[in-house]
């Protein structure tokens, strides 16, 4: 069943890129927030071979299930968006490999070598029941599928914008 408009995904925080998985792909990624609610960004997203895609995004919700749609742009749309933006782009190492069944393990070191850094991978399904049957055959630390405040824009949101809690301490990366 496709899932047109839809992102059926699990999130997991790693410690390091999978050593034992095919890998299908490394991508140089930055991407900026021009709103987080709701969230819309822009990403560019450089392949290895220098290829180079841009896309923006537009985003429900969150957890294991939204509405999602994604528009590939042009370069020059992508940097007419880019100006707009007040902020540092976030940086991404994403590398993709092959599971079993056909999916592929989006894995994403995030602005490396700042205070901020961190790792964390997505698998996308085609439908809720197979996201809720998947068994990781990768190591992770642990599941933030349904952890509030785990997406990327809270993410831009700590980091970018300087968000703090209700109670005045800075979150974490994630």
């Amino acid at each position: 069943m496709e899932n047109t408009f839809m992102e059926i995904e699990r999130k997991f925080l790693l410690s390091a890129f999978p050593e034992d998985l095919p890998l299908k792909g490394r991508f140089e990624v930055c991407q900026a927030y021009l709103s987080t609610e709701p969230e819309v960004r822009i990403r560019r997203r450089t392949a290895e071979s220098g290829e180079t895609a841009y896309f923006l995004t537009i985003k429900s919700g969150g957890g294991l299930a939204r509405r999602e749609v994604e528009l590939s742009i042009q370069g020059e749309q992508f940097q007419a968006l880019a100006d707009m933006v007040p902020h540092p782009f976030i940086q991404k190492e994403l590398r993709l490999y092959e599971l079993p069944g056909g999916l592929e393990l989006e894995c994403s070191l995030v602005d490396r070598g700042s205070e901020t850094e961190f790792m964390y991978a997505e698998v996308e399904f085609p439908s809720v029941k197979a996201a809720e049957r998947f068994t990781p055959c990768f190591g992770y630390d642990r599941e933030i599928t349904r952890c509030p405040g785990s997406g990327m824009k809270h993410y831009w949101r700590r980091t970018r914008e300087g968000e703090t809690r209700r109670d005045g301490d800075r979150f974490s990366a994630l």
